[in-house]
């Protein structure tokens, strides 16, 4: 028998369902809070550890594993800071110091930044690309959810430095690998307010032949 919030063994016996109305509770009211509300303090070590777990807990075909994390915590999140300012003003020779500033600071919004690289490669015929590409948006879905059931709020960004070259080699991404989401976690400092979500019944058809 597996003990609760225990992450099973490899052959373990896992129940094909899950029964919890409290998780459906949490699926329809979890809502991403923006970096600007989020304080200290951040997931310990073992929080951290139990999130990444979850997070990579996902459909994965064939086992291919096509994504990895990074993290960024305490003076970490300082030090991308000074390279995101370094190459932002680089990039914007008209940068003035409280854009610099402010880029310099991005990392330090929250008290931890997950990184989801997705490593989605075509060299293996049997798993599309993107199916791969998908797998790590599971992730990274993954990951919030596991933060708002441990009680802090979250928010899957990308923004311009998920996709600038320099950055990604600073980060050491190899060419093949893509910043899927930068996931910033911490501590709510207000409730946010629900928003427009999708009709149900404008999107769903039932097909039929």
């Amino acid at each position: 028998m597996i003990s609760p919030n225990q992450s099973p063994d490899k052959c373990d016996r896992l129940p094909a369902s899950n029964p919890s109305l409290q998780t459906l509770d949490l699926l329809l009211r979890r809502r991403s809070l923006t970096v600007k509300d989020m304080i200290e303090p951040g997931p310990n070590a073992e929080q951290l550890e139990q999130i990444l777990t979850i997070g990579s807990r996902v459909p994965d075909h064939k086992k291919q594993m096509p994504w990895r994390f990074l993290t960024f915590e305490h003076t970490a999140r300082k030090q991308i800071g000074v390279i995101l300012r370094d190459v932002f003003c680089h990039n914007n020779p008209d940068c003035n110091d409280e854009l610099a500033n402010f880029e310099e600071n991005r990392f330090m919004r929250a008290p931890l930044v997950i990184a989801v690289i997705s490593k989605a490669s075509s060299d293996n015929p049997k798993v599309p690309e993107w199916e791969q590409i998908l797998s790590a948006g599971a992730v990274c879905q993954n990951i919030l959810i596991a933060a708002n059931a441990m009680d802090f709020s979250g928010q899957w960004l990308t923004e311009w430095y998920s996709y600038d070259q320099e950055i990604l080699e600073q980060l050491g991404l190899s060419k093949e690998e893509r910043i899927a989401g930068f996931i910033y976690i911490g501590t709510p400092n207000k409730n946010p307010a629900e928003r427009e979500r999708p009709d149900i019944k404008a999107i769903v058809q039932k097909w039929s032949n």
